[in-house]
């Protein structure tokens, strides 16, 4: 069996102001063909799957370029057309091949593309032909569009949130892909939109039973994966919104009624599937009562993870206003305030000014005295089995406030963001970190309470005050009734 595979991902806020470039790929996760690293990275999850073929099955494994951009605005049209023609060059250097397993986020747009997943799945099919198996694995904030549906045969989405599963997912694209080219399975996928924009963490109810028993269906009655693609809010393309996929044995009517029936029940429990979200000084306040454990407040406001900037000043300077302390916060992405800090060395009190600098929405800059407590070059964090590298990183001391500094533009992923720069979180009544919910796996483990606020900045959770033109309406919360207004249509 011969595979050839790669990865090609960012996710595209098309309201940032910050261009994606070639360079950004080159500095967050950028490797040649044969040389991802011997550990498994977030969108390279079917690379590491077919590796395993290699030694068990005998397969001969092609493996393409893979690259990944951090969140951020609209990507670079050449940057897009480079990336993804270098790894179409080498998949006709690799023909004939018997699959292609494709690793993409499924939410970047580029300047003249408003699908970039559905353009290069589409190329891909037009070099293999209509006989080779596509399977690609996507991030389930991603638009799930009529063309990267012709175009693949098996799209599956990660199933939890934080995206703790990438492993797992891949190597179910890949069991069911070589299924195909062994004409074991014939994979036929139905598609029920859901007509709403929301978000749908799987670490509280009601969404974490919704998946498991949405797993528990899989291998059953002909179905073979089921995914629901959240959908990515803060992009303006027309077909964003909340899917889900259903992938049957060649069961098109049965996955159909599936998908819609499931579909149904997510619709039903739309209000409920995110927790509450509360102001700065009420999730302050909340914290600061409690006389035991540690807090870990959640500001998704600022969450580079989704395009924002990561420098963003208004929960930090609200800490300090009120002088709490014990407390630790990050990541701050200012590359300037790190050197500075390096330039002072360990130990060093001086004056600093950092954050606030991208936007308006980034607030103003915090000036004051900090102790420079750690430097760390090339730091890391992990994120599940993956890293994701901080570059250089500083932390500091800020009126009893351990703050993280960062070089390279990062969310909270896990604990390590602190630990690795010394900062012991047992000693921390308030943990904040900018991150909509991938910082819950491992920050959930040390809280005793997790809480999220609704802080501004560029990520409002209030979708409705989002300046959409172009996506496809009637669509909640948009429109209250997205059903009866289009039956009026």
């Amino acid at each position: 069996m011969k595979c050839f595979t790669a990865s090609l991902g960012t996710e595209t806020n098309t309201f940032s102001p910050m261009l994606t470039s070639k360079e950004s790929f080159l500095e967050d996760f950028y490797v040649g063909p044969g040389q991802h690293p011997d550990r498994p990275t977030l969108f390279a999850g079917p690379l590491w799957a077919a590796r395993k073929r290699v030694a068990t099955k005998g397969w001969t494994v092609v493996e393409g370029s893979c690259s990944f951009a951090q969140p951020a605005g609209i990507t670079v049209r050449q940057a897009y057309e480079e990336l993804r023609d270098e790894i179409l060059d080498q998949l006709r250097a690799a023909m004939p091949v018997d699959m292609v397993l494709m690793g993409l986020h499924g939410a970047m747009v580029a300047d003249g593309y408003d699908d970039c997943e559905g353009d290069i799945l589409a190329r891909i099919r037009e070099i293999v032909g209509p006989g080779v198996p596509i399977g690609a694995e996507l991030d389930p904030h991603c638009h799930l569009t009529a063309k990267r549906l012709e175009a693949a045969d098996v799209i599956i989405c990660f199933k939890e949130f934080p995206h703790t599963d990438f492993v797992e997912r891949g190597e179910e694209l890949v069991d069911i892909i070589e299924a195909m080219a062994l004409k074991r399975v014939k994979p036929v996928m139905s598609v029920y939109d859901c007509r709403m924009i929301n978000l749908f963490p799987t670490s509280r109810q009601p969404m974490r039973g919704f998946v498991d028993r949405m797993q528990a269906m899989e291998g059953r009655d002909g179905v073979l994966s089921i995914s629901v693609a959240h959908g990515f809010p803060y992009a303006d393309v027309p077909e964003i919104g909340t899917r889900v996929l259903v992938i049957t044995d060649d069961r098109k009517a049965f996955g159909d009624r599936l998908a819609e029936q499931l579909g149904r029940e997510i619709w039903d429990f739309r209000a409920d599937a995110c927790a509450p979200s509360m102001t700065i000084d009420e999730a302050l306040d909340r914290a600061v009562a409690r006389n035991q454990g540690t807090v870990v407040i959640a500001d998704p406001s600022d969450n580079a993870g989704g395009g924002a900037a990561g420098d963003s000043t208004f929960v930090l300077r609200r800490m300090l206003e009120r002088g709490i302390t014990d407390a630790a916060f990050g990541p701050v992405w200012d590359p300037v305030a790190v050197r500075m800090c390096f330039n002072a060395g360990e130990g060093t009190r001086f004056q600093l000014r950092f954050g606030g600098k991208m936007a308006a929405a980034s607030g103003d800059p915090i000036d004051a005295m900090v102790t420079v407590t750690k430097l760390v070059r090339d730091a890391t964090q992990t994120f599940g089995n993956a890293l994701a590298r901080l570059g250089d990183a500083a932390a500091i001391e800020v009126d009893g406030i351990a703050v993280v500094l960062t070089t390279n533009r990062q969310q909270a992923f896990g604990t390590d963001l602190f630990t690795n720069l010394d900062v012991d979180l047992a000693n921390r009544r308030i943990v904040a970190v900018k991150s909509t919910n991938h910082f819950y796996a491992s920050f959930s483990k040390v809280a005793e309470e997790v809480l999220y606020m609704n802080a501004p900045g560029a990520l409002t959770l209030d979708f409705r005050t989002i300046p959409y033109t172009r996506i496809q309406r009637p669509v909640w919360p948009l429109d209250a009734d997205p059903w009866t207004a289009a039956e009026r249509r």
